[in-house]
């Protein structure tokens, strides 16, 4: 299992202190409640979260190598700032990827990923009509996920959970600067729908075109905010 496939997790088996530390921090800086440019200060967390020096630095480390984090000499560890090159970098990566992954899984998917992805589909949409954004993230993060592996190739199922945080924290800036989140989260389930639709009818040029039509528009939608 990845890092980002264990953030917020929804399990009962017990983490260590550097789990709990780093689902703690992505959780702070995806949801913006530690901003762009946010000095993180080490002893400051350690008070904060309750944990030792050594699980934070071990956290750190892990959220700098997913790029929501930079290491600035004389500055110490700052939350990545959400500009408009960074972020066309994240949507053009996202695009290649999660397209990719969407067409493989229309052509690959087996009729156990094909029951998953319609399962989480409507549990994303029960997520949305209830206003619940923790369980709508955690289910979004599996549907992610399980797309990655109806790709049936190793390195996409790598790349597309990586890549998560990144697209969720630019999915809660959209959402915080629209002031209303349900427009953005009833267009996902749209998306969602869209693509298993599109792979349960074999159709692979459908579920990639519909995936990166949704990306495409998220991009849009955050370069108006920029």
């Amino acid at each position: 299992m990845t890092p980002t496939d264990l953030a917020f997790a929804d399990t009962e088996a017990p983490v260590s202190l550097a789990e709990k530390a780093y689902q703690l921090l992505v959780r702070k800086i995806t949801r913006l409640e530690l901003p762009p440019g946010a000095v993180l200060v080490e002893k400051n967390l350690m008070a904060e979260l309750a944990i030792g020096r050594t699980p934070i630095r071990e956290a750190m480390q892990r959220i700098a190598a997913e790029g929501l984090v930079q290491h600035l000499p004389n500055r110490g560890m700052l939350v990545n700032d959400i500009g408009a090159t960074n972020v066309q970098s994240i949507y053009e990566f996202r695009s290649l990827v999660e397209g990719s992954a969407a067409r493989l899984a229309a052509q690959r998917a087996t009729e156990d990923d094909i029951r998953e992805l319609r399962s989480l589909d409507r549990q994303l949409n029960k997520a949305t009509e209830d206003g619940d954004i923790d369980e709508f993230v955690a289910l979004d993060r599996k549907f992610h996920a399980a797309l990655a592996r109806a790709s049936k190739n190793i390195y996409l199922e790598e790349a597309v959970p990586r890549i998560f945080n990144l697209h969720l924290r630019l999915w809660f800036y959209i959402a915080s600067k629209s002031e209303n989140r349900e427009p953005v989260a009833h267009s996902h389930d749209e998306m969602t729908k869209g693509v298993v639709d599109a792979i349960v009818a074999r159709q692979p040029d459908k579920a990639e075109e519909v995936m990166t039509t949704y990306i495409g528009h998220r991009h849009q939608e955050i370069k108006g905010l920029l």
